[in-house]
């Protein structure tokens, strides 16, 4: 074991030395990787016609940017959503696909079921929807704590899509159709046939997304949870009111579930209780914890990579599946924090930087 661990070291190695190069980059210069990462994210779709990378990234049997929207922005808003609620806050959730799948119901019911709204219009109160419902959840359960916390959660997810699958309101079985999709914008056409408007708009959700919990995690909500997850009673004795911050972890995440759920909705145009499964949850908790709990990028990371490399592994057949797992399995064991762990002290030394950076204008 110790042997394949030697093995594993200098991958280890390389993650660790590109971590310390970008934490000596100045502020501009990262800026100007965001800027880079950020257009070849955009360009994304075209990767495959690039000569050498072509071959590398495209998926056989499947679209390449079909599997970028349909599978890759999917994954990623959901890990970041529950990486709120999991890596900053500690509080294990195995039932977070309700969230995803109330956001995509609620889109459904508005857009077609029962209403005629446009998509635009009804993202926002499914998102609202979607923060009610982890208030719901989270108000009586969040007193809880452990695997009881994680037992209720489980049950969340499976009531959710049971209540789906029993109730005729909500379509039953047979699910809902004729979803509305997004209105055309900057001439995008939000079609059946080409996935690549979908993904640009999935992006830009991720992008917002990332900003906002970005600024939220290192403000006093996302302190408060950092607190509570290395140490609850600690948190509390000092004067964190522990329940308030994880009741917030729960709303917060809940709504970037939902959104996830809403963009779902938007662009396969029907939706069925079979669509969200317990096994979504277990994929979405383990891209969370693949990529690095607790860090943005690490669960954006993780996001990426389960839902990507079982695409494209598809030359594999049935035992892609096994592969995937097979990998999965030797990452856990040896590298147990994650591909891209969160640094402890990263914060401190942020405000320490930017102190000195204060000082030295003054």
């Amino acid at each position: 074991m110790s042997t394949i661990g030697n093995a594993f070291a200098p991958v280890r190695d390389a993650f660790d030395s590109i971590g310390d190069a970008f934490h000596r980059m100045n502020q501009w210069q990262k800026y100007s990787f965001y800027a880079i990462v950020i257009i070849a994210l955009y360009l994304a779709p075209f990767w495959t016609d690039i000569p050498v990378i072509g071959p590398i990234v495209d998926t056989p049997g499947t679209q390449f940017s079909t599997v970028l929207n349909d599978q890759v922005i999917i994954f990623v808003l959901v890990a970041l959503g529950l990486n709120v609620v999991v890596g900053l806050a500690g509080l294990l959730d195995l039932g977070y696909v309700g969230f995803y799948a109330v956001g995509a119901y609620v889109t459904a019911i508005l857009t077609s079921a029962h209403g005629n709204l446009p998509w635009l219009l009804s993202l926002p109160i499914a998102v609202v929807v979607s923060m009610l419902f982890g208030v719901i959840l989270g108000a009586p359960t969040l007193r809880l704590r452990g695997d009881y916390l994680a037992i209720v959660t489980l049950g969340f997810g499976e009531i959710i899509r049971l209540t789906a699958k029993n109730m005729d309101w909500l379509g039953a079985s047979r699910g809902i159709s004729n979803i509305k999709k997004p209105p055309s914008i900057f001439g995008l056409k939000f079609g059946v046939i080409d996935p690549k408007p979908y993904y640009y708009l999935g992006l830009t959700l991720v992008l917002i997304v990332v900003f906002v919990l970005h600024r939220i995690e290192y403000s006093r909500v996302g302190r408060a949870w950092v607190a509570i997850r290395e140490d609850e009673d600690a948190a509390e004795l000092m004067g964190v009111h522990t329940f308030k911050f994880k009741l917030w972890a729960f709303t917060i995440g809940a709504a970037v579930g939902g959104l996830a759920g809403v963009h779902y909705a938007g662009k396969v145009g029907f939706i069925n209780p079979d669509n969200f499964p317990l096994q979504l949850s277990i994929l979405f908790l383990a891209a969370v914890v693949l990529g690095g709990s607790g860090n943005m990028y690490g669960a954006i990371l993780g996001g990426v990579l389960v839902a990507y490399v079982p695409e494209r592994l598809r030359n594999f057949a049935d035992k892609r599946v096994f592969v995937f797992g097979v990998v999965l399995v030797l990452m856990m064991v040896f590298r147990p924090e994650g591909i891209l762990p969160k640094r402890v002290g990263d914060e401190h030394k942020k405000r320490q930087r930017s102190s000195q950076n204060e000082e030295v204008a003054q």
